[in-house]
């Protein structure tokens, strides 16, 4: 391997390894809830309000994020994230309720630099024919760190370590990958791109023509949508409920409910990837997500509406998880439908559109329940099913606009101009 495509490869695994942190931070706090809650002085849902923050930064600062490195670089950029979410981990671990929610907002700011930039380096630096491969592995990376927060940190927060201790520390390790990543990128000279925003004095009027040019392309929108509506059902049915809606409507103890819950992610950890490099493979992104739609559709039906002890267990939630991993080939998509020079502003866009659904539809759900809870703080089989109905409409709905999706795999990418223009 020559040693620039060496060095390519050891900076995209150290920005896989930050959003690895990303994902770690992120959900940690769920892993030690009594304890912050001790801490802060505050209820569970004041902790869980505390620590949504988070989304706060996450969000909007997709946009930011995008336009940053398109303009920027890497080089300038991507160490800033890093020592971001570090900081922000630090001033969470002060114990001051308000510090602290200013630390989630800044870890979440800091978190979606790892995302992008991650993604942005795979689309502009890798080969094109192993780009959905690539992006599915990076996206593993994060939701592994998911898992580590489950197995890893709840058993040390149970052994005795402080919720204090364990934040600066996680602290002090996002500075160091911060640090180690601004010496990587220093060394790098193909790590500073020229911006095509430019570095004129008027750089929000280019960020926002550039943020324009995204948004105003249908495909762009499509994109965005597919992604939204194929997530939802992992991001809040599972990772929110998930756990609660087996004990409740089916009767699982504690420790089985949060088994079967994890299997979902342990899917997305295979079904990124895979179904990435089977997309590379044919050449082609459509069938893929549309494949993985139907499947998730299925599962989904069968989650809310099936016996649950028809399959051998844990078997529907790994199923369902691996089909949920065409939820990011969007992110492939939305850089191949675009100006390449624009190819990080288009990863923020889809992002941003991605967990505004997640935001703003996260509540509607639990509001729903509330008002159809069948008892003290309990819901029935019937009140989830009838809360959660909307969602198999929603990956349906993710099947038709993946109808009308342009076709920007290899294989078509490959042909004359007018062969690509004419695929829908």
């Amino acid at each position: 391997m020559k040693p620039v495509a060496r060095a390519l490869v050891i900076v995209w695994l150290m920005m896989a390894m930050s959003y690895f942190y990303q994902y770690l931070m992120r959900s940690a706090p769920g892993a030690m809830l009594a304890q912050l809650a001790e801490g802060f002085g505050l209820t569970t849902l004041g902790v869980t309000a505390m620590a949504g923050m988070f989304y706060f930064g996450y969000s909007p600062f997709s946009l930011v994020a995008g336009v940053a490195l398109d303009r920027f670089g890497a080089r300038e950029i991507v160490p800033i994230g890093a020592i971001g979410i570090g900081l922000g981990a630090l001033l969470f671990a002060s114990g001051d309720n308000e510090i602290a929610s200013i630390g989630r907002i800044l870890q979440g700011a800091g978190g979606v630099i790892a995302l992008v930039s991650a993604v942005h380096i795979v689309t502009t630096r890798f080969p094109a024919a192993r780009m959905a491969t690539l992006v599915g592995v990076t996206q593993t990376f994060g939701v592994t760190g998911l898992l580590a927060s489950q197995f890893l940190v709840s058993p040390s927060i149970i052994g005795g370590i402080p919720w204090r201790a364990f934040w600066i520390i996680a602290g002090l390790g996002g500075v160091m990958i911060g640090v180690i990543l601004f010496l990587l990128l220093q060394k790098c000279d193909w790590s500073a791109q020229a911006a095509p925003l430019g570095r004129s004095e008027d750089w929000l009027k280019n960020a926002g023509q550039a943020l324009g040019t995204v948004f105003r392309n249908p495909q762009s929108i499509l994109c965005g949508m597919i992604a939204g509506l194929l997530f939802i059902p992992t991001t809040i049915f599972d990772l929110i409920w998930g756990v609660r809606y087996l004990q409740e409507a089916h009767g699982f103890d504690y420790a089985t409910a949060v088994m079967h819950s994890t299997t979902v992610p342990l899917g997305w950890i295979i079904g990124c990837p895979l179904l990435g490099a089977i997309s590379d493979r044919l050449g082609r992104r459509k069938p893929v997500i549309l494949s993985g739609a139907v499947v998730l559709l299925i599962c989904l039906a069968w989650i809310l509406h099936g016996p649950p002890d028809a399959l051998p267990p844990y078997v529907l939630g790994l199923i369902a998880g691996i089909a949920s991993g065409a939820a990011i080939l969007p992110y492939t998509v939305i850089t191949e439908v675009n100006p390449p020079q624009l190819s990080a502003t288009a990863i923020g866009a889809v992002n941003f559109m991605n967990f505004t659904f997640s935001a703003l539809l996260g509540p509607v759900f639990g509001a729903i329940l509330s008002l159809l809870e069948g008892g003290p703080g309990r819901f029935s089989l019937e009140n989830y099913q009838t809360a959660f109905a909307p969602l198999p409409y929603g990956v349906g709905l993710a099947i038709l606009l993946t109808l009308l999706l342009k076709e920007t795999g290899p294989a078509i990418r490959a042909r004359s101009p007018a062969a690509v223009d004419a695929q829908a």
